[in-house]
């Protein structure tokens, strides 16, 4: 069966992990088999060290907001097909990137 994917821009919703407060960012989003992807070359970034301190997130795409729970993507296989579905072509779709997986409640 094949995975379907996308590559979208969204805004990801975090909870910051010293003030509570939500702070959003927009990013380049992927879409694949049913699951939403953020990554970054480096886990230097706001939004990643609050995904991390603090899993439940929104992602607002188009009209919708989704809920969800992040997690970051130990298998580097999955890694690198999200690096190759962000950057289709480039040569940094094969530079190491470090990759936030977030599962929208109720899919």
């Amino acid at each position: 069966m094949a995975n379907h994917s996308s590559v979208f821009k969204a805004v990801l919703g975090t909870i910051g992990r010293k003030t509570s407060a939500i702070h959003k960012v927009m990013l380049l989003a992927v879409m694949y088999d049913k699951k939403i992807y953020f990554s970054r070359h480096r886990p230097d970034s706001d939004w990643f060290k609050n995904v991390l301190a603090n899993p439940k997130v929104t992602v607002q795409y188009n009209t919708r907001t989704y809920h969800g729970t992040a997690r970051l993507v130990k298998d580097e296989e999955v890694a690198r097909t999200i690096s190759r579905l962000k950057y289709p072509g480039e040569d940094r779709a094969d530079e190491k990137r470090v990759v936030i997986e977030v599962t929208p409640d109720g899919l």
